[in-house]
């Protein structure tokens, strides 16, 4: 590379910022991508994309059960530019059925927004998520919601997380008023006082005033004292910003608004811009850090056909972790040793495509496969570099498939292969019995939804359903195999397409039981997993 190109390289990674956004069901993270992606200007009108090529461009939740329920249940991924920086959003599903679509996001982002409710607070699913993020070292920003409504007052917010996330948290911004009497925040860094006024239906940015700190203070009432009383004593046990101790994700920055009214909104949108790291040296298989001038390398983190019923294809959506990508360029696979030209690529907005030339270390690019291209691979040039596998939970939940039309059955096959390789279902087969049904295993029973509708609606296959009465499994071998399948039918055992083998009970007691009598059988959680409560 020369050193011109090598300059550009560095220049334009230190440009990106590629994020996340996790959360509890129902606490705003779709209202708050939409709203990030108003005021970076991306969007016109919340709810609404701006029009590309004429047409009008999909929002982050794109498919038709996340319309007709309202959900997210997958990631999408939004890129867009602001003040000279490029970011790269990956909205994830907040349902926990859906968990594993947000360890694939968090592989592939270098920082992530944990969106709180004022009033809930931090909840089972959220926790969950953040100590994902933890151990992957995930520098995080706190970001409390739905502070126009009722709920917990500042101070106790603080502790709250303070004692939940098990973190120091440092406010960068600070609300005035109660909780459901939001009158603007206090930011930190400046000690201005951003005074906001709703708009109606919160579809356009919020009106606001921004007063230097002598002034709020001359002009502000009793709710200006409270919040001044608060940070004094905020003061007194908050650390301060410490950049390093935020890059090893050791201390969240916390900032209060509200997504649906738009306040404080474009606050976060700056200190994202001002604090998120820029693309970053990625540990490899071995350990190591792999700068981001390397020769290009990428982690693929999820798959996804026929999103767009005028293409009709399938799409790897693909973090560039070091080196220049550009379109037709030849990589290898380093999974299958195979190399595979990637001549359609696309930057991703929601499900509008746009070509794209050229791409840089944080970037998330589409690009239309039609080889064996799963889920955690890594494709690369150059020397073999394989970044580390992917976490995958436990499946909690079990069902058999059934194809109701027999002349549908080559694509009812072909579904389930896509929907497997995609990771919307793990799709099992039962290698020591002669019962040729499929078993779906997943999280949750709406990823079976999910795949149902998708298989009716894009391959054509009506199918059935019957939920089997599997609630643990556990990750074993051969010889464990064996000795589960002897257990006096209270256990099976499924292999995955990858050859995994998985043991299930019917409960965690029998699952502990079955381990006491056989403590040298394996039984490990799967990496990343959890085990139900």
């Amino acid at each position: 590379m020369s050193t011109a190109a090598e300059t550009q390289l560095l220049h334009e990674a230190a440009r990106r910022r590629t994020f996340a956004i996790i959360s509890h069901p129902d606490a705003g993270k779709t209202t708050l991508t939409e709203k990030l992606l108003l005021y970076a200007g991306a969007v016109g009108e919340a709810g609404s994309v701006t029009a590309r090529k004429g047409q009008k461009a999909a929002t982050s939740d794109w498919m038709e059960v996340e319309k007709r329920r309202g959900i997210s249940v997958t990631s999408t991924v939004l890129r867009f530019e602001h003040d000279d920086v490029v970011f790269n959003l990956l909205d994830t599903p907040g349902h926990k059925d859906f968990s594993e679509d947000t360890l694939r996001v968090l592989a592939a982002v270098d920082a992530a927004v944990i969106l709180i409710d004022a009033a809930r607070g931090v909840e089972p699913q959220t926790e969950q998520l953040f100590q994902v993020a933890r151990a992957r070292r995930i520098p995080l920003f706190a970001f409390v919601n739905k502070y126009d409504r009722p709920g917990m007052e500042p101070l106790g917010m603080v502790d709250h997380l303070t004692e939940t996330l098990g973190l120091p948290l440092v406010p960068i911004t600070w609300p005035v008023g109660l909780p459901g009497s939001f009158h603007g925040v206090i930011d930190q860094r400046n000690g201005s006082f951003h005074q906001f006024t709703r708009v109606t239906g919160g579809s356009a940015m919020a009106l606001e005033t921004v007063m230097a700190r002598e002034d709020a203070e001359t002009a502000g009432d009793e709710t200006w004292a409270v919040a001044d009383e608060e940070l004094e004593l905020v003061g007194e046990f908050a650390d301060e910003f410490d950049a390093e101790a935020f890059a090893r994700g050791e201390l969240i920055p916390m900032l209060f608004g509200s997504a649906a009214w738009n306040f404080g909104v474009g606050l976060l949108l700056d200190v994202l811009r001002e604090l998120a790291p820029s693309a970053q040296p990625r540990a490899i298989d071995d350990g190591t850090l792999r700068p981001v001038d390397d020769p290009f390398a990428a982690l693929v983190f999820k798959v996804q056909a026929n999103m767009d019923p005028r293409h009709r294809d399938r799409v790897a959506f693909v973090r560039i972790c070091s080196g220049r990508f550009e379109r037709g360029m030849r990589v290898t696979n380093a999974r299958t040793g195979r190399t595979l030209a990637l001549s359609f690529a696309h930057e991703v907005f929601g499900q509008d495509r746009a070509s794209i030339d050229e791409a840089f270390p944080g970037d998330v690019v589409g690009v239309v496969i039609g080889g064996d291209v799963r889920v955690g691979d890594t494709l690369h040039l150059g020397a073999t570099v394989r970044f580390p596998p992917i976490p995958t939970l436990t499946p909690e939940s079990f069902v058999t498939i059934s194809n109701r039309d027999v002349n549908r059955h080559k694509q009812f096959r072909r579904g389930l292969e896509q929907l497997d390789q995609e990771g919307v279902v793990h799709v099992l087969r039962r290698e020591y019995s002669q019962d040729p049904v499929p078993v779906l295993a997943g999280v949750g029973p709406m990823q079976f939804e999910v795949a149902v509708e998708r298989l009716r609606t894009e391959f054509g296959a009506t199918v059935s359903t019957q939920a089997l009465p599997w609630a643990a499994a556990r990750r074993t071998d051969a010889e464990g195999a064996v000795k589960v399948l002897a257990d006096a039918g209270q256990t099976d055992v499924f292999v995955r397409a990858d050859g995994t083998q998985l043991a299930v009970f019917p409960n965690r007691f029998v699952l502990d039981r079955f381990a006491q009598r056989n403590p040298s059988v394996r039984l490990e959680r799967l990496i990343g997993a959890d085990e139900p409560d």
